[in-house]
């Protein structure tokens, strides 16, 4: 039963996300643009323990997730009910991913991987792989992707460790409260 559960709110979730391909390109219709910044570009060392909150309508779900990154790799591994439900590896030029026989083919670990890249990675970065149209502003903790005028996301800094993603095209919102697993390297 806890697995058709999460595997119901998966797939609810995944309904939101859209298909595309493998390249620093527009996600097709409406969605937000694909990010697939190198890891190196983030920066920084990335070792976090996280708790995730995903509201997609009235349906909400808690997961677990660890993420890892340095200048060769993303590694992110996302648990649902004590169950392994997705890992994905970014080495900068391809994106491997690993799911549970019950998470919906739907929900795509490159929106994933943007998402968090558009949280984590720095706004030059991120400004510099837009494609025409898109803009990137940030001001005071807040970080609002727009198509022309109008906000697609926004990323909210809302304490050190509680990051707010919501995709308004997509419906969806998630809160990421972080814990590091080891000290931050300099």
């Amino acid at each position: 039963m806890r697995r058709l559960i999460a595997a119901l709110f998966l797939a609810a979730l995944a309904s939101a996300c859209a298909t595309a391909p493998v390249a620093p390109a527009r996600a097709p219709g409406d969605a937000a643009p694909l990010l697939h910044l190198s890891p190196a570009a983030l920066g920084r060392e990335l070792a976090l323990q996280q708790h995730l909150e995903f509201r997609f309508g009235k349906q909400e779900q808690a997961l677990d997730a660890l993420l890892e990154a340095d200048a060769q790799d993303v590694r992110l591994a996302i648990q649902a009910m004590g169950q392994s439900a997705l890992r994905l590896h970014w080495d900068g030029e391809r994106l491997e991913q690993t799911r549970a026989d019950w998470v919906p083919s739907a929900l795509q670990a490159e929106r994933v991987l943007s998402d968090l890249q558009l949280a984590y990675w720095p706004v030059a970065e991120i400004r510099a792989a837009l494609p025409a149209g898109w803009t990137l502003r940030e001001t005071e903790g807040v970080r609002q992707l727009l198509q022309d005028t109008t906000v697609v996301t926004e990323v909210r800094m809302t304490a050190p460790d509680r990051i707010e993603i919501t995709q308004h095209r997509d419906g969806y919102r998630l809160v990421i409260v972080s814990v590091p697993l080891s000290e931050p390297s300099p």
